[in-house]
């Protein structure tokens, strides 16, 4: 009986594949690892990127106050050297051009109030003069405010993308999703507007409550950084790909012994 038991054990085990079989297989690993260590790297070189910016946003941040740029100096402005730099200016606020772009933050969903300010040589800049609740839109529909003389100090901001998350901006309809600067523009009839905005600090929107006025000073300067874990599960991902790999190629030189 033990006999029989060992050659019908035998007769059910594995047949070897195929050359053309293992070579498709083969491929598919060496793709599958080749790309997990491509994911890997990139999360590395996005770990060198994040620190990079979080130290470059956290000295700017800190740094005083200068007066926001000018016309002259639009053209020069982008992400990389002017983002998260304190800046201040005067001028007229005219709220009856403002617009609310949809927000959400530790104070709940609302808006972002984004009030166009008329410096003194003529040209715009967008003020983010902080968040509300929807109540406050709602009291804001039925009160006219005349322009108001204003001294602003925050962070520089470069517009965003035209549309938000899965969402794009509604000019005609009057829906907001994203700081798409140009379009807020066209959309209110103002032209020479500055490519960048200012997030108002709490000092120059104290409100306390977002249902009553705009509440500033939520500007976010702290950034997520997991590039690291995400660099090792990827590496982890390929070295589980040979190990995987090792372990087949066992098995198949078992099976293929006489």
């Amino acid at each position: 009986m033990a006999a029989v038991k060992d050659i019908s054990s035998r007769d059910t085990s594995r047949n070897p594949r195929s050359k053309a079989t293992l070579v498709i297989l083969g491929l598919l690993a060496a793709a599958v690892f080749a790309g997990l260590c491509a994911l890997g790297t990139w999360q590395v070189h996005r770990l060198a990127w994040k620190r990079a910016l979080i130290a470059q946003v956290d000295e700017r941040a800190h740094a005083p106050a200068t007066p926001a740029p000018g016309k002259s100096e639009w053209a020069q402005l982008t992400r990389d050297n002017a983002e998260y730099r304190p800046v201040s200016a005067s001028g007229t606020f005219n709220f009856d051009q403002q617009t609310l772009v949809q927000a959400a933050t530790e104070l709940g969903s609302g808006y972002w109030v984004m009030t166009p300010l008329q410096l003194a040589d003529g040209s715009t800049v967008l003020v983010n003069r902080g968040f509300v609740l929807p109540a406050w839109r709602k009291s804001q529909a039925q009160t006219a405010q005349p322009p108001a003389q204003a001294q602003v100090t925050g962070f520089l901001r470069m517009g965003e993308p035209g549309s938000g998350f899965l969402r794009n901006n509604d000019p005609d309809a009057n829906l907001w999703y994203s700081r798409d600067l140009p379009a807020i523009a066209a959309a209110r009839g103002l032209t020479d507007v500055a490519p960048y905005f200012i997030d108002a600090d709490a000092a120059s929107s104290p409100g306390k409550d977002p249902a009553q006025a705009p509440v500033g000073g939520l500007t976010v300067i702290s950034f997520p950084n997991n590039h690291l874990v995400y660099a090792i599960t990827w590496y982890a991902l390929a070295l589980m790909v040979i190990v995987g790999v090792v372990v087949f190629v066992r098995e198949e030189r078992r099976a293929r012994r006489p």
